[in-house]
């Protein structure tokens, strides 16, 4: 089984060659070069790609994956957003994702973005660097006894309720499916409609399905309902949330503290070094504001879900060359 690793860093390598020793009918050859229309050639000779969230999976890399016999594309992520799932169903190409590598790594480094936005850490550890020891404009609000309001109750959502509890909050949970062994178990104290949600949430964090439905929930008239000096977290998807809106959010006082990992117009930027460029970006406008902290795209970024990551994957990729079951859940198409 040989496979084509698109877009890889130093960290897919090494979490990917820690486990190959398992897997001796798999060879993998890897490129820093991401999968797209243009690259898609590179994958002649190859039995399947491996592709991760910011690589452009559209109907033309699929047709050319598949004119040169690619019938497997193993996303390295949990979401499929990047893969055309009709085109790939019709080229007779299967597609599988990691469903849920780490649920807890997400749920605390969205915790992380809540206190480090709402504290103003960032701020405050560049004024200490500086010798300003002062305190002007770093106050925060506690968060014992406050109300987080979660929206998505699956793994990740699930794991962070469970931060909150921890941290003495109320939760309220608002999902399609509400999770009754949550509610049994006391993680979530009531499950709400997004409204009343956004009503009595001091703490709101992301955690839903990206659709055309929830593509920018988090809007004006959503912000609106919302508590003065709300918290927003989004590590969910970048779509789920207007920018425009949230920095008319920020602007307003409406919105107090943001922590973002996702945001919609973060394509060209994912994992991507434009230090040396001019650029003309929303994480610039973001960033100038002291009650902002943004991260690009690292929610997932621990040790142990890079391993599960790779586990995962090639699990699949050796289930798809015997003719086995897949890995529970991570069938795409």
């Amino acid at each position: 089984m040989n496979i084509l690793f698109y877009g890889t860093a130093s960290y897919d390598k090494d979490s990917f060659q820690k486990e190959l020793a398992d897997y001796p009918e798999i060879k993998i050859d890897f490129t820093e070069s991401n999968l797209t229309p243009m690259t898609a050639a590179l994958a002649r000779g190859y039995d399947a790609v491996c592709a991760f969230v910011n690589a452009d999976c559209g109907a033309m890399t699929l047709e050319i994956l598949a004119g040169f016999g690619v019938k497997l594309l193993l996303m390295r992520c949990a979401g499929f957003d990047a893969v055309n799932v009709a085109v790939a169903q019709d080229l007779g190409m299967r597609v599988t994702r990691v469903p849920a590598y780490s649920p807890e790594a997400i749920a605390e480094h969205a915790m992380g973005l809540a206190l480090a936005a709402n504290r103003r850490i960032c701020k405050g550890y560049i004024r200490v660097r500086e010798n300003d020891f002062s305190l002007d404009g770093l106050v925060g609000n506690t968060l014992h006894g406050k109300t987080a309001g979660i929206i998505g109750t699956g793994r990740i959502g699930a794991a962070l309720c469970r931060i909150c509890k921890g941290f003495g909050m109320k939760v309220l949970g608002s999902d399609l499916y509400p999770n009754q062994a949550l509610l049994d178990e006391g993680v979530v104290d009531e499950y709400v409609d997004y409204d009343e949600l956004y009503r009595r949430s001091d703490l709101i964090s992301l955690h839903a399905f990206l659709n055309e439905e929830s593509r920018h929930m988090i809007n004006d008239d959503s912000i609106a309902k919302m508590k003065n000096g709300v918290i927003l977290v989004n590590t969910g998807r970048g779509g789920l949330v207007d920018t425009q809106a949230l920095i008319r959010g920020i602007l307003s006082g409406k919105i107090g503290a943001a922590g973002i990992d996702v945001y919609d117009e973060e394509g060209p930027n994912v994992y991507q070094n434009r230090a040396g460029q001019v650029i003309d970006s929303v994480t610039a406008r973001l960033c100038s504001f002291p009650n902002v902290v943004m991260t690009s795209h690292q929610a997932f970024f621990t040790h142990e879900a890079l391993a599960e990551i790779a586990r995962v994957t090639l699990d699949n990729a050796q289930a798809f060359a015997h003719g086995t079951d897949f890995v529970d859940r991570s069938v795409v198409c």
